[in-house]
C-alpha cells in the first residue's frame, strides 16, 4: 500500500487527494456589520464560519457563536487536526482499521452537566470526512446526565477514530464551560454572568461561545470591541478623571462609536466617575466596581460596599461586578442590584465535562460502571 501525506493527513491512495482537496476549499468570507460601530468597522471580513457541507449551516446552529472580525474558526479545526496528524498521519489507525470499514461510534455522557460543541464537533467531522452521518438526540445548551448516549456518528472507521480526540478536546472544554456557566447564570439572576479575556489563548472564540451556550453573555471580545478603561490605563494616565477625557477626546477625534467601561476601585473613584460625567458629554456606558465583594473568614462575603457603590451610581450606567466571585458568592453579589457579574472563573480553570465516543458501547458502560463514569 502507497501512502501518501498532503495537508497534513496520511492516508492510502487514491482517497487522498480526491478526498482532502475537497476538504480544504478556499477560504470562506462574508461580509457584516457590527453593531454600534458604524464608523469604525462598518464591513468586516468574517473568516468561515460556515460550513462546505450543505446539510450544515450557520444559521442551524442552535447558539450562534459570537462575532469576530479575524477569527478563522475552520483554520483553528484544521490546526487541531494537523496537531494530531504530524508529519505522517495517525499510524496506529493505518495499522489497525481496514480503511473501507464502516462502523458507529456513539457519544457518552460520563457526568451530569450541560453539553456544548455539538455544532463544532458536526464541522470538525465533516472536515475529515464529509461523508461521515451525524445524529444527536441533543443540542448545544441540553443536559445531559452520566450514562446517557447522546449523538452518533456512523461512516469509515478510520476516519472517525482520526476525527475522535480532537472533536472531544473541544467538546469537553465547552461543556464545562457551558455547565459552569448555567450554575453561576442561575444563581446570579437577575444579574447577567460575564466571561472575561482569560480564555484559552487561539480558543477565545469557542470559549465564549461556550459561555452563550450555558445561558451567559458575553463580555467584549478582545481589545477592539470595547473601550474599557483598566487600573493601568488610569494609573498611566493620571487618574480616572485624565483617563475618561483621554479616552472621550479619542473617540470624538477619530469618529468612534464604541461602548466604554471603567474600573473603579473605591468608593471616591465611583463619586469621580459620576462628577465626570455629571459635567461632559462622555461616551461611557458602564462602571466596573472591582474587588468590591469583601470575602469574610468564615466563608461569607460582604457586598456592602457594591452596594453602597450601586446606590450611588442609580442607575445612570451599567454596572458590573468583578472579583471574588464564585459558584459559592454569586447568587449573594446577584443580589446587589448590579447590571453584569464577570468572572475569569468561567474559562481559565475550568474542569472539562466527561464525555467519550465508542463503537463498542456495550463494554464501555461496563468499564464506566465499575469505575463510577457511566
Amino acid at each position: 500500500m502507497v501512502l501518501t501525506y498532503k495537508q497534513g493527513y496520511l492516508s492510502p491512495q487514491p482517497f487522498l487527494i480526491r478526498d482532502i482537496t475537497s476538504r480544504f476549499p478556499p477560504p470562506l468570507s462574508f461580509s457584516l456589520k457590527l453593531q454600534g460601530q458604524p464608523k469604525l468597522r462598518s464591513i468586516v471580513k468574517m473568516s468561515a464560519t460556515e460550513v462546505t457541507n450543505p446539510t450544515i449551516s450557520y444559521e442551524s446552529f442552535a447558539v450562534k457563536p459570537p462575532l469576530h472580525p479575524t477569527y478563522d474558526l475552520k483554520g483553528i479545526i484544521k490546526l487541531a487536526l494537523a496537531e494530531d496528524a504530524g508529519d505522517l498521519g495517525d499510524i496506529t489507525c493505518l495499522a489497525t482499521i481496514p480503511f473501507d470499514m464502516e462502523v458507529e461510534a456513539y457519544f457518552l455522557a460520563k457526568e451530569d452537566g450541560i453539553v456544548a460543541g455539538i455544532a463544532l464537533a458536526e464541522m470538525i467531522f465533516n472536515e475529515v470526512d464529509p461523508s461521515l452521518k451525524v445524529e444527536w438526540s441533543k443540542k448545544d445548551g441540553d443536559f445531559v446526565h452520566k450514562g446517557l448516549q447522546f449523538g452518533k456518528v456512523h461512516g469509515r472507521a478510520h476516519n472517525i477514530v482520526v476525527a475522535e480526540r480532537v472533536v472531544l478536546n473541544f467538546m469537553q472544554r465547552m461543556s464545562g464551560i457551558a455547565t459552569l456557566t448555567k450554575a453561576m447564570a442561575n444563581a446570579a439572576s437577575p444579574a447577567y454572568i460575564l466571561e472575561t479575556r482569560k480564555t484559552a489563548p487561539c480558543l477565545r472564540l469557542l470559549d465564549k461561545w461556550a459561555v452563550l451556550i450555558g445561558g451567559g453573555r458575553n463580555h467584549r471580545m478582545g481589545l477592539f470591541d470595547m473601550v474599557m478603561i483598566k487600573d493601568n490605563h488610569i494609573s498611566t494616565a493620571g487618574g480616572v478623571t485624565n483617563a475618561l477625557k483621554a479616552v472621550d477626546l479619542y473617540l470624538e477625534k477619530n469618529s468612534l462609536q464604541l461602548e466604554v467601561e471603567v474600573e473603579t476601585r473605591t468608593l471616591e473613584e465611583v463619586e469621580e466617575v459620576l462628577q465626570y460625567a455629571s459635567q461632559t458629554k462622555t461616551s461611557l456606558t458602564r462602571i466596573m466596581l472591582d474587588n468590591m465583594v469583601v470575602p469574610l473568614s468564615n466563608g461569607d462575603v460582604d457586598i456592602s460596599m457594591l452596594k453602597e457603590a450601586v446606590r450611588l451610581v442609580n442607575g445612570r450606567f451599567e454596572t458590573e461586578a468583578s472579583g471574588n466571585v464564585t459558584i459559592d458568592t454569586v447568587h449573594k453579589i446577584g443580589q446587589s442590584g448590579v447590571t453584569y457579574i464577570s468572572s475569569g472563573s468561567l474559562t481559565h480553570s475550568v474542569k472539562a465535562l466527561d464525555i467519550s465516543l465508542k463503537i463498542d458501547t456495550e463494554l464501555a458502560l461496563k468499564v464506566g460502571r465499575r469505575t463510577g463514569r457511566a
